[in-house]
């Protein structure tokens, strides 16, 4: 598998390779090539001011368990599971609960995803969707609030967000269709639009197209009359 670093590809078989063979100091390559998306993972699932100590902790224990990592697989979701179970233990042990103001800070302070070129209005609408984004992904259980972030949040591809949950497809699949209805139902005023990661368009591929089913759960925004097909997950 190939992920891109700065202007250059990394190719992480490669690298992998070369940790495996007594050069660790190539680790850092594909440190640099994920820890953005990692903070924003770490972040966006609660890890709140704890998101850079996670990610640390999360890339460390990758590194150690290399030897066990599977030849031909993507690094990306591997390293995500590791980074939602660090996550997952920070919060279970946390003095103080995480607010949603500390969330939205952390996930835009980890990666702004609003360019500074922006229109201010069309900025702070954009902060408005995401923030209400996060706000309905409180009101969804554990793993419906995983499977719409890391779809949806963090743009990962049905494959990828599968491996790194430990869910076959088909339970992806049919979570993310049920997640999606319950979002459509607490986000009633949003409109679809092309694209993913933002709040908008999650809220519009949530949206109901008939009253009992929604729109295309394959990718955001998509045509509002195909519909959505679950199976798979006998216990979503």
């Amino acid at each position: 598998m190939r992920t891109r670093e700065g202007g250059r590809i990394v190719d992480e078989a490669a690298v992998i390779a070369r940790v495996r063979a007594g050069e660790p100091e190539a680790y850092a390559e594909l440190v640099r090539a994920h820890t953005g998306l990692a903070l924003r993972a770490a972040a966006a699932l609660g890890a709140g001011a704890d998101a850079e100590d996670v990610v640390q902790q999360a890339f460390f224990k990758a590194y150690c368990s290399l030897g066990r990592f599977r030849d031909g697989a993507a690094f990306k979701p591997w390293l995500l599971s590791i980074v939602a179970n660090e996550t997952r233990n920070t919060v279970r042990t946390a003095v103080r609960q995480r607010t949603l103001a500390g969330r939205e800070a952390a996930l835009v302070e980890a990666e702004p995803l609003i360019p500074e070129s922006a229109d201010p209005a069309a900025a702070a609408l954009e902060v408005e969707r995401r923030t209400a984004l996060l706000t309905a992904l409180e009101g969804l259980g554990e793993d419906h609030r995983l499977v719409v972030t890391y779809r949806y949040l963090l743009e990962m591809d049905e494959s990828e967000t599968a491996q790194a949950l430990g869910w076959p497809r088909g339970t992806v699949k049919s979570r993310l269709n049920r997640a999606l209805r319950k979002l459509g139902r607490l986000l009633p005023d949003f409109e679809p639009r092309e694209g993913s990661g933002d709040a908008q368009g999650a809220a519009g591929a949530a949206r109901p197209v008939d009253g009992t089913d929604v729109g295309d759960a394959e990718g955001l925004g998509g045509p509002r009359g195909r519909r959505a097909r679950g199976g798979g997950d006998e216990h979503g």
